[in-house]
């Protein structure tokens, strides 16, 4: 993961750590139980990036949605630090789509089987191709074949038209036609993971309190261990001096012995101006999908299922009704749904006014479902995230940005190292215990 000539040096270092998300946080965390010590720069006003809580009603829960699965290892083994272990609750979900105007269950193999937009053999030439995609272990060779083309060869062109491309269009945007067959491989492995994870069924998880209790306590711990965390702190420049980096940040200047970057990659390369040419290149180059993801808090729930996919028109990905899977007393009673849409970081839907979203979102439920009424939302809140993931185009690892930089002691480590994932806290926390271990020299 880093250069082994570049690893950290045995006596206790003063390391700044640039973002403060759980990829930042559980490096601080990691570096500080190793005896060094950490100062972690944050823009924002709290800590968190995308887990990040915030007040919906007279709640408090996760600005965007979120889940652990059962076969998330390091998303609990990290909770499990902090000491919110025994705090997890597993709920078995149902999955519902819909599709040509109807909403259907889909949770189960004899649903499956009954699945409305499809004939017989498309839902076994389906099945099929998520079966074997399971079972494929070198996603490498997947990284230079086009998801739609991969999966119109495995599913046909009926299924991919009907399901696999609006799933695709809903998470990816137009550059569905870019990505590479590894992208839904890594999704799909996933989902398997959950499954074969003891219980064999679909069970999802959630900490008492939601991310809002384990932010709170994640930043008790790094407090505890020594950790500086300065809030509102965006850097404006990175550059070493006589062997040590000055960090300029809110016109003041702190010296440190290693600098480690877990921002967007545009925002390092922009920070950055001693890097060469063709890393600044490189890291420019990283194209990131947004969001605009709504929160509707609600006196009814809309439906049993804990995701609803949606294969016709509609303004929003998806619906992800949170109070499935979390007991609705955390809600005061009411529903918790996600309405998420993404888009590349230049579209106009970021423009849009929250009075504008809301009218077209809650237009959108109205028809879909006969029951909901606006009367019924308590409140209608929206994120706009520009740079949410990056998108894994055909050939994505081949133009990697590289951990260690060309400055000694520089590091940029973030989601754009994810290679072969769906960017999940799991895979963020994976990515800061590697890079820990092998700047340690324990990996």
């Amino acid at each position: 993961m880093t250069d082994p000539n570049s690893r950290m040096p045995d006596h206790r270092s003063n390391v700044a750590v640039v973002g403060a998300g759980f990829l930042g946080m559980t490096v601080a965390l990691r570096l500080a139980e190793a005896g060094h010590k950490v100062t972690i720069f944050e823009s924002g006003s709290e800590i968190g990036g995308l887990a990040g809580a915030w007040s919906i009603g007279d709640i408090v829960w996760d600005r965007h949605y979120h889940v652990t699965l059962l076969s998330d290892s390091f998303t609990r083994r990290i909770v499990e630090s902090i000491g919110l272990g025994d705090e997890f609750r597993w709920v078995e979900t149902k999955t519902g789509f819909y599709s040509n105007g109807e909403l259907v269950s889909m949770s189960n193999t004899v649903e499956f089987l009954k699945f409305p937009p499809l004939g017989l053999f498309d839902k076994l030439r389906l099945g099929a191709t998520i079966f074997y995609a399971s079972r494929v272990k070198d996603w490498k060779s997947l990284e230079n074949v086009s998801v739609e083309d991969w999966l119109t060869r495995l599913s046909g062109k009926p299924t991919f038209e009907k399901i696999w491309r609006p799933l695709l269009a809903a998470k990816l945007g137009d550059a569905y036609k870019d990505t590479s067959a590894a992208f839904i491989w890594a999704t799909i492995q996933r989902m398997y993971a959950a499954r074969n994870s003891g219980l064999k069924k679909e069970m999802f998880g959630y900490v008492k309190g939601g991310y809002a209790r384990v932010l709170k306590r994640f930043g008790e711990v790094l407090e505890n261990n020594g950790v500086e965390i300065r809030l509102e702190s965006p850097i404006e420049r990175i550059e070493k001096r006589d062997g040590r980096f000055a960090i300029e940040s809110k016109n003041s200047v702190t010296e440190f012995d290693l600098a480690i970057l877990t921002c967007p990659s545009n925002v390092a390369a922009n920070v950055c101006p001693q890097l060469r040419d063709d890393e600044k290149a490189i890291l420019s180059s990283v194209q990131y999908q947004g969001i605009v993801c709504a929160s509707v808090l609600t006196r009814r729930s809309l439906s049993p299922y804990y995701v609803t996919n949606i294969t016709d028109e509609s303004p929003f990905t998806g619906i992800i009704e949170m109070s499935a899977l979390v007991d609705k007393e955390e809600f005061g009673g009411n529903a918790l749904i996600y309405l998420p849409k993404y888009v590349a970081p230049d579209d106009a839907l970021f423009e849009r006014s929250d009075e504008d979203i809301e009218g077209l979102f809650l237009g959108a439920l109205s028809k879909m479902y006969s029951a909901f009424s606006h009367e019924d939302v308590v409140e209608f809140k929206v994120s706009r995230v520009r740079q949410v993931f990056p998108l894994p185009v055909i050939g994505y690892s081949e133009t990697l940005p590289p951990v260690a930089t060309s400055v000694d002691g520089l590091y940029i480590v973030n989601s754009s190292q994810i290679t072969n994932g769906t960017l999940n806290v799991n895979e963020t926390v994976q990515l800061a215990e590697k890079f820990c271990k092998s700047l340690t020299g324990n990996g």
